[in-house]
């Protein structure tokens, strides 16, 4: 396969390396450990886990990080059900490959596996930090590439740990773990960049592309444009061919172009994952006023919809010089104070915006690129000081844009009490360690107080970020507790009652994140995803279940019928405060047999919904809430947008009600047993569209009684898929009790696989009696998989390839030329 590195071209500009051994390494030393000292003593002074009492487990972080990496846990231990293609514990089984690629692609997460498994909110606090120290390290090590400046090697680590510790980093992507592999991403794509301009690492560049875009590919999109832009500057400067700026680029885009076809089994399945998921929230893109914009670059400032552009005063100070430093050469001054500016207006523009955002608007932070600009501005800061000290022209050129930034943010709400103290003190701190540092001339002790003026100064101003910014999402957001002697109870009881494939465990309707079966175990309707699919979401909503982030984190449903549909023969429950309980009830097998003909279709009701899908009329439905049900029957009551709270009788539990479309949906519930008139259903508010189902629970016995009779008699599940003997004779359709996700393929008795059937939202087959038992057998393949299989495969070859090219080259430039 030709390789572009094969290609003799004319000479390349001198590579300039940052330098091996003890400097470079002691440089990105510093840069870590001012990163790790901010962000641990920022969260001992607040307070939040693992130094205090306050959870860190906010938003996404408590209800979806810290649940999957507890299954990532299982899968390294042997102890999950599923595999990585399968989670049979979520949604009643779906595909696991897009959510690892979603949420557990970096390679950090395989940290989990050493840390026990009840200390699983430590590993993921362990895991953050260990990120954020890493984009110092690579952030320092860029730096020291495009510029080796072997005096000022403290600065490049001090810049280093201003890009880790970026508002950025430490107020959105603290909770939000794998936007953090992007932080690290874009300053390894900018030596990727790098390495194709200068002909270095061909066989590595890839290897980086292929592992930023697996670890979280969405971040890595943003940091690929970043990588370009630098690239496209450092071409604009360095190089002065037009052929050899078009064959740099061209190195460029193969190297890209491998690493990405490297990364695409993973890539494609979590592409075409979001196609077939629930469709999540859509808004429309605007712009924040301008006051907000220039408050987010001070210090101790919180917001979700603006860009946290906090950087620490020093490295925004010789940003802001870097224009005005006469020692830089004016082009590179320029074009680099431009590109700056340019990146901080597209942030601004809609048609850029949406470039930035694959041209979709994101659900929540409409600013998830901000840590680009952090990047360029870093290495804007870091040319300004790594041929010479700023004068004093460019300080106080430096300085009025702090001014304009300052003045400019007066008039912003999010403007803090510790905001302009901490800008102004952090400003004189690096003004006297840059004063400091101009009279060192080599006395070692004056250099070092330089640095610890400079990096106290970006740790005292980053703490308080950080510490504010722990205190204000406890106040804004949904908090999730750490792992405790509730969840060592829930687990316990979950683990009991476990009889998978048998039957399923609901680890309970009562729920401590929205992945209970994946932080306690068990196997129920419960899945909060960026991936849930559209037919799981439509599939219990029609069933009266219930679910919160506009569709996408399902609640379980604590319903008989439905448990008796889902075969869920153990559901764990657990009252405020109270230790759980877990009840069971016979239940069909996974796989059962129902009658030929046309499958039915959902209706408007969800207690016909569900009794289509049984094969059984069990409920009575009253014409009003206020007939009530018959003595015996149980009521449950359906109120999908109603917020309040519901009883039976006077003596009843009073249940909540949480809908409110289009954010929630309440689900189906349970009442309790009628005794008759005396207990009608009682509304706080009053509400009139609800609608009372009563469940005669003899009809629903004989109803499952017949689907166990007529079922499999042996269920044999895998990793994969899920293969099934029934009884001599079977003839109809074969039922699955799982979601007909796409990528489920069927054959029975050993033919020809094709893609499943649809019954009402399930897996289903159709079969044709015969007077021996038929095997039925469906496995899935993740869409996208194939495809980003024989993609990845090219990769391969391109890279074995480009390999052989270049030593084919090596070897004929070192023979001895003849005559």
């Amino acid at each position: 396969m030709p390789t572009l590195e094969a290609v003799q071209l004319p000479p390349a500009a001198p590579a300039v390396a940052a330098g091996t051994g003890r400097p470079v390494a002691r440089a990105s030393a510093l840069g870590a450990l001012i990163t790790v000292v901010a962000v641990c003593a920022a969260d001992a002074v607040a307070r939040t886990f693992p130094f205090g009492r306050h959870t860190r487990s906010v938003n996404d972080l408590g209800n979806q990080f810290v649940p999957f990496h507890a299954h990532l846990w299982d899968l390294l231990h042997g102890r999950a059900h599923g595999g990585a293609l399968v989670n049979w514990q979520s949604g009643y089984g779906t595909s696991f490959l897009p959510d690892i690629g979603t949420y557990l692609g970096s390679p950090f997460a395989l940290l989990v596996g050493v840390f026990p498994r009840d200390e699983i909110d430590l590993a993921v606090y362990v895991i953050t930090v260990l990120k954020m120290a890493a984009a110092a390290v690579a952030m320092t090590v860029l730096l020291l590439t495009l510029r080796p400046s072997p005096g000022r090697r403290w600065a490049a680590g001090v810049l280093g740990a201003a890009y880790a510790l970026c508002g950025w980093s430490v107020i959105e992507a603290t909770y939000n773990t794998m936007w953090l592999d992007g932080l690290i991403a874009f300053p390894m794509l900018c030596l990727v960049g790098e390495w194709a301009r200068t002909r270095r690492h061909a066989l590595i560049g890839p290897v980086v592309v292929a592992l930023a875009w697996t670890a979280n590919f969405y971040t890595a999109y943003m940091a690929t444009i970043g990588a370009g832009l630098v690239l496209l500057l450092r071409l604009f400067l360095e190089e002065t061919e037009v052929r050899a700026r078009v064959w740099a680029l061209a190195r460029a885009a193969w190297t890209s172009a491998l690493g990405i076809c490297l990364s695409a089994p993973v890539l494609f399945t979590v592409f075409l994952g979001t196609k077939h998921a629930y469709p999540g929230w859509s808004k429309e893109f605007e712009p924040v006023p301008w006051s907000d914009f220039l408050a987010r670059w001070l210090p101790a400032t919180y917001s979700f919809s603006s860009p946290a552009l906090f950087l620490g005063t020093g490295a925004l100070l010789l940003a802001g010089a870097l224009a005005f430093n006469r020692a830089v050469p004016g082009r590179e001054r320029y074009a680099w104070t431009g590109l700056a500016l340019l990146v901080a207006l597209s942030f601004q523009w809609k048609p850029t915006h949406l470039a930035w955002h694959a041209f979709q608007t994101p659900n929540g932070s409409p600013y998830r690129q901000t840590f680009v600009l952090s990047g360029i501005l870093v290495i804007a800061a870091w040319l300004c000081v790594a041929d010479g000290l700023p004068d004093r022209r460019a300080l106080l050129g430096g300085g009025g844009v702090l001014g304009v930034i300052g003045v400019g943010a007066a008039s912003s709400e999010l403007v803090s009490p510790w905001s302009y103290p901490l800008f102004l003190g952090g400003l004189a701190a690096a003004l006297g360690a840059l004063l400091v540092a101009g009279r060192a001339r080599g006395r070692r002790a004056v250099a070092l107080t330089a640095v610890l003026l400079l990096a106290g100064a970006q740790t005292a101003q980053a703490a308080v970020t950080v510490a504010y910014g722990d205190r204000e999402r406890l106040h804004r957001l949904d908090s999730y507790p750490a792992w405790g002697s509730a969840h060592d109870a829930r687990e316990a009881a979950v683990a009991g009652a476990d009889g998978w494939p048998a039957y399923r465990t609901d680890p309970g309707r009562r729920q401590l994140t929205g992945n209970d079966p994946l932080l306690l175990g068990g196997e129920g309707a419960s899945y909060y995803s960026s991936l849930t699919p559209d037919v799981l979401t439509k599939t219990m909503t029609a069933l009266g279940g219930g679910w919160t982030s506009r569709g996408r984190s399902l609640q379980s449903l604590d319903n008989p019928v439905t448990d008796a549909v889902f075969a869920v023969g153990a559901r764990v429950r657990a009252d405020k405060g109270g230790a759980p309980t877990v009840t069971r009830a016979p239940v069909p097998p996974l796989v059962t047999v129902r009658g030929g003909g046309p499958a039915p279709v959902y209706g408007d009701s969800p207690f016909r919904n569900q009794e289509s899908l049984l094969g059984a009329r069990v409920y009575t439905l009253p014409r009003t809430v206020a007939e009530g049900c018959a003595v015996g029957q149980e009521a449950f009551l359906w109120a999908p947008e109603y917020t309040g709270w519901a009883r039976l009788g006077t003596a009843g539990k009073w249940v909540e009600f949480r809908g409110g479309a289009p954010k929630r949906r309440a689900a189906l519930a349970p009442l309790g047993v009628s005794t008759g008139p005396s207990s009608p259903v009682v509304l706080r508010p009053a509400y009139k569209k609800a609608q009372l189902g009563c469940l005669d629970r003899g009809a629903l016995t004989a109803a499952v009684e017949r689907l166990r009779t007529t079922g499999a008699t042996d269920v044999h599940v895998t990793d994969s898929g899920v293969r099934a003997v029934l009884p001599a004779g079977a003839a109809g359709t074969a039922v699955f009790a799982m979601p007909r996700i796409a990528g489920w393929r069927c054959a029975v008795n050993g033919g020809g696989a094709k893609p499943a059937d649809a019954y009402l939202g399930l897996v289903a087959v159709q079969l044709r009696g015969s007077g021996s038992p038929s095997t039925v057998s469906c496995d899935f393949r993740p869409p996208g998989l194939k495809a980003g299989s024989a993609a990845g495969a090219a990769g391969l070859a391109g890279l074995v390839g480009t390999g052989a090219l270049l030593a084919v080259r090596k070897r004929r430039a070192g023979t001895p030329k003849h005559p």
